[in-house]
This record gives C-alpha cells, structure tokens and sequence, in this order.
C-alpha cells in the first residue's frame, strides 16, 4: 500500500534546515520511515534530482542529503522558497493518491484511494486492470475514450440515485448521460456546459442568468432560428416535433367553387 501513496519529503525527514556557509539546503532522513517505505537514501536522492532543476542532490552523511545550487546565486530569498518547495515533493508513490484504504468486499479485498492516477496506476504490475476503475469522469475519457465516459456517469448516476433510494428508470440517466457525451467531449450540464452549446438564444437563457445571455446575444447581433422546441415553448408558437411539424394548406376558394 505505501507503494501506491503519494509520499512527500517532509513525511520521511526529521530535519530540513539551511546551511549559509555553504549555501545548501540539509535534509535529514528518517530511518525507520524509510524502511518502511522499502527506500534508501540513494533513491531519495535520485528522485529528487528528476524532480528539481535547479538543485543537485548529493549523499552527505548515511541518512542526510545535501541540496546545492546548480549555479551560483546569492539569493537567499530563493533558498528559503526552495526548502518549502522541498516539503511537498514527492519521493515515492503515484502523483495524486492521498490515501489509501484496503477494504474486504465478499470474498475479495479492493484498496480503495483519495485521490487518483489511472495512468500510472495501470503501469503496476499486482493491479488487476480489467476491475479497477475510478469515478473521475474526465480521467476515464482521457484514458479510454467517450464511450466509456458516458458508461462512469450512468454508472456514478445511478449508484447515487439507488443508494438514496430513489427508484428512477435507468432510461433517464443513460439521456443525460448522452446530452453530456454527444460532442465527443464531456461537458457539464452547466451554463458552460452543454448550455452553452446551444445555438438558440432563448434555450440557453431558460437555464440560467436569462438576461446575461439575451444582453450577450442583443450586442453580437446573434439570430435565434427557432428551430427546436424549448423556444418555440417560450414564445407559444407550434413546436417542430409531432402534430407540429406538418404545415397543411387548404384552399378555401377551390371548396366554396364546388359547393357551388
């Protein structure tokens, strides 16, 4: 499990001080937390020198690392930025995972995170593949696609409605989820989402912020075509779907010439 953690440098040092004479920066390594972590003091060192550019890291005593400047500067501002730079980089673990909890479900135990990293999660060797997941929908259409994404939001959906009790025809949720994947992208169901994409005025502001967007749509000079039902609702006019899409015309002086 702590392979899998993200953990941070200020997690396995005892002391993070500033050498003026030499102008460095000395961290001193917690022994026991490093054997936890299965690390040495090397590897910390390693790491810390893809991480940071500006710094060279260099074994100084058995658990004590030294961080010099790569050049020369005097600047001791940037020095005391730097240590509180170090604090938070990352020595081992994946990138974004916090915490990490393993739970027995049936027969199968499942490690459950805060936080998330698919990608580099998926390079583990002891990870099953095909059953892990994530509820980061954005990640999800990053790594597999939009398919998949619309699959995690009527998954997440429904998890939340069933465990309200909510008793919803999953009919409803698969149509959000579509509206939300249809561009080829996932968008929220926001006045910045799907919304937005909108190319009536009137649809758009019967969502939200009404006169932003007839003010927005009055000073670019935007034509509303009316074309589909939300609109045509608005103004009582005849909506462009069912009984309303067949335009009939009779005339009238043909039928009165026959009653004749």
């Amino acid at each position: 499990m702590q392979k899998i953690k993200e953990t941070q440098l200020s997690e396995i040092a005892d002391e993070i001080t500033i050498n003026i004479e030499e102008f460095s920066i000395e961290v001193a390594l917690n022994a026991d937390r490093l054997k936890d972590l299965d690390l040495a003091a090397e590897d910390v060192s390693k790491r810390m020198n893809k991480t940071l550019k500006k710094l060279k890291a260099e074994i100084k005593d058995a658990n004590v690392i030294r961080f010099q400047f790569k050049a020369k500067d005097d600047n001791f501002n940037e020095l005391y930025k730097i240590k509180d730079r170090l604090k938070t980089v990352a020595v081992s673990g994946i990138k974004g995972i916090t915490q990490v909890l393993p739970v027995k479900r049936k027969e199968d135990f499942v490690v459950l995170t805060a936080g998330s990293n698919l990608k580099e999660i998926m390079k583990l060797e002891y990870i099953d593949i095909i059953r892990t997941t994530t509820n980061d929908i954005n990640e999800i259409y990053e790594y597999f696609g939009i398919e998949a994404a619309r699959q995690a939001i009527i998954d997440e959906v429904y998890k939340v409605m069933e465990n309200q009790g909510l008793n919803i025809d999953i009919r409803h949720v698969m149509l959000v989820a579509d509206t939300m994947c249809n561009s080829h992208a996932v968008r929220g169901i926001t006045r910045y989402g799907v919304i937005r994409q909108k190319s009536s005025v009137l649809a758009r502001a019967s969502f939200e912020t009404a006169l932003n967007h007839i003010i927005y749509a009055a000073i670019a000079g935007e034509r509303d075509p009316m074309s589909s039902i939300v609109e045509n609702v608005m103004v009582n006019q005849h909506i462009p779907s069912g009984t309303g899409m067949p335009k009939l015309a009779t005339d009238f002086s043909a039928n009165s010439k026959q009653s004749k």
